[in-house]
């Protein structure tokens, strides 16, 4: 969703303040802004590279707050672009989140007086706090109270003009993250602008507020309670977040595959014994093995991950297995016990529907473990144990690497729990010893990238697409689909094989191709037939097919392989080409796949 930066130190913020927006461009980029003490404020209706044009020479200070928008209430234009001002242009405020009580705090602003300018949400709190300031002589006092008369979500920033090096940040259902440097401090809705600055960071936690000066911060609470808490330092570099070469960073993120897999597995696998080494377990051994059952909550990619781990959990672990929607969780009346763990899915590890789904699993006295990537997140934090995926910074909108991350955590939390209960010896070795050999089966498909650049420019006529795909292999021809509607634009739906016939076949005809998945695995004779019907109606196939298979070549248009391996494995490795055609689907048409329209990264909002 939004993305936020903010500086106060020594250095002339305006570059850093525009440099920290480009890196946070994945968040959101309908409309962009930067509001600095010193020099006043510019809003732009688009990226960063809009507002730039706007920027003036004398257009500087040391300090400001800088803001990305993903529009949710008022459309996308400069007069909605934050950092929003109060009356008397004071006092602005840069928001992420919803303020779910705007209209009537705005009635009730305006019956006092004051004058809104846009039709955006957040420009209530630059209000509230100005009618707090005529009592109070503390800007962060006026902000803390404003606080107080707020329902919703929020990760934000405010300045004033009267107090140029301070800002005061705020979180409530947002991700906000401070930054430590020397003699300078930092805020931004998670750590990638800072880290070209200082790895030492402080996450803030929900309904707390942080006021913040070159060369000290304080944390309280909502109440005024103080917070003490030191900071965390991330262990990964500046260098994670650029392209190396690559296009976009979407293209980027697919080729780190056999490294990301590497990173995955590091110190986790016990070959000899065909087990998983999870750590971030441990401090929930006892609890674990009362667990009779697991629901996985998850959104979008990271949801079709959690179907095929149900598959994998279910014929390995013996252990019943529920995968929900968190955005459907939340709404519904779980029934759930002590016996019941909740394992939650997430990116970023701050979706918030995933993240109220933990909180209600919580509630309701179930465990909840986490399957997270970003260090630090609140997913990572609430959660009573979990694993980090170790995929590194993904900047794309459009998630690839993390999704492989996610299914090889999955097949390590099966090994886990499998070898704990009914999993042999001999399956778990197998497995294990599969597993390792995942990073360079990918690096071979990454290899043959150019067959499917080609396959993009021969089928980028096509306004449609089905996907299909059976067992293992079903939530991958879900992700297939999507990715290719994210990034490209093109209609396209995922089925199950099986389910072809009872709808979707009515639409096939030469001009409607079909990607099916079908690696040499238990159900290949049922998805050879599915190939047939679709052939016998004249439509394109392009079949995602095991090495070695030349049967498949005779029936389908188009075959791209992918090495041999076990059937719990293969959806890492059939994934990865249907990656890359949404990739290159995207570069045949003209789009950029890193800023598909209408979509952000970390979906904080409901």
């Amino acid at each position: 969703m939004c993305g936020i930066f903010a500086y106060t130190g020594s250095k002339n913020a305006g570059p850093l303040l525009l440099k920290g927006l480009v890196s946070l461009e994945y968040r959101g980029y309908d409309s962009a802004g930067v509001f600095m003490p010193e020099s006043g404020v510019v809003r732009a209706k688009g990226a960063v590279a809009e507002l730039r044009k706007k920027i003036p020479k004398n257009f500087t200070g040391r300090s400001g707050i800088a803001h990305l928008r993903w529009a949710t209430h008022g459309e996308p234009s400069e007069k909605n672009a934050h950092p929003h001002a109060d009356c008397g242009g004071n006092i602005y405020v840069a928001h992420n989140g919803i303020i779910e009580n705007f209209r009537e705090l705005k009635r009730a602003l305006q019956s006092k007086g004051h004058t809104f300018r846009s039709d955006t949400d957040t420009e209530v709190l630059a209000h509230l706090i100005e009618e707090h300031m005529a009592h109070t002589k503390k800007f962060e006092h006026a902000v803390l109270t404003a606080l107080h008369e707020v329902r919703g979500t929020y990760g934000l920033v405010a300045q004033c003009k009267a107090n140029p090096d301070k800002i005061v940040a705020a979180r409530m259902g947002s991700p906000v993250v401070l930054g430590v440097g020397t003699r300078e401090r930092f805020v931004a809705s998670d750590p990638s602008p800072i880290i070209p600055h200082t790895q030492k960071v402080i996450f803030l936690e929900d309904g707390e507020v942080a006021v913040i000066m070159p060369t000290s911060h304080a944390i309280v609470k909502l109440d005024a309670t103080k917070v003490k808490r030191g900071a965390t330092t991330i262990d990964w570099g500046a260098e994670k977040v650029k392209k190396n070469g690559h296009k976009h960073f979407m293209l980027k993120e697919i080729m780190e595959g056999p490294e990301v897999l590497e990173n995955t597995l590091r110190g986790r696998l016990v070959l000899e014994k065909g087990r998983a080494k999870l750590g971030g377990l441990e401090s929930v051994a006892k609890e674990l093995k009362k667990i009779e059952r697991f629901i996985i909550v998850a959104c979008g990619t990271a949801y079709y991950a959690g179907l095929i781990g149900e598959y994998m959990l279910e014929e390995y672990a013996g252990i019943p297995v529920e995968v929900e929607l968190g955005s459907e969780f939340r709404y519904r009346s779980p029934v759930l016990n002590q016996r019941t763990a909740v394992i939650a899915i997430s990116q970023s590890g701050e979706t918030a529907d995933t993240l109220a789904a933990v909180r209600e699993g919580k509630k309701r006295g179930a465990l909840t473990l986490g399957i997270v990537n970003a260090v630090g997140s609140t997913i990572a934090r609430e959660t009573d144990a979990g694993v980090y995926n170790h995929a590194g910074p993904e900047m794309g909108v459009a998630s690839t690497k993390a999704l492989i991350s996610q299914l090889e955590a999955l097949v390590l939390f099966t090994l886990f729990f499998g070898r704990e209960r009914q999993m042999s010896l001999r399956t778990g070795c197998e497995i294990a010893q599969e597993l390792k050999t995942i990073p360079e089966k990918v690096a071979v498909i990454l290899a043959n990238h150019g067959k499917i650049e080609k396959l993009a420019k021969k089928y980028a006529y096509a306004r449609d697409f089905l996907f299909i795909g059976r067992k293992y292999n079903y939530p991958v021809a879900l992700e297939g689909a999507i990715k290719l509607k994210e990034v490209s634009y093109i209609h396209a739906e995922g089925y199950a094989s099986g389910e072809m016939k009872h709808g979707p076949i009515a639409m096939i005809d030469k001009k409607f191709p079909t990607v099916a998945v079908v690696p040499s695995d238990s159900v290949y004779e049922k998805n050879l037939s599915n190939i047939h019907e679709l052939k016998a109606r004249g439509g394109p196939v392009i079949a995602i097919a095991t090495e070695g298979n030349t049967e498949i070549a005779k029936i389908a248009d188009d075959c791209v392989y992918v090495p041999k391996t076990i059937e719990i494995l293969s959806p890492i490795l059939s994934v990865v080409p249907l990656q890359l055609f949404a990739y290159y689907m995207a570069h045949q048409k003209g789009l950029n796949p890193d800023r598909p329209r209408n979509l952000a990264k970390s979906v904080t909002v409901e």
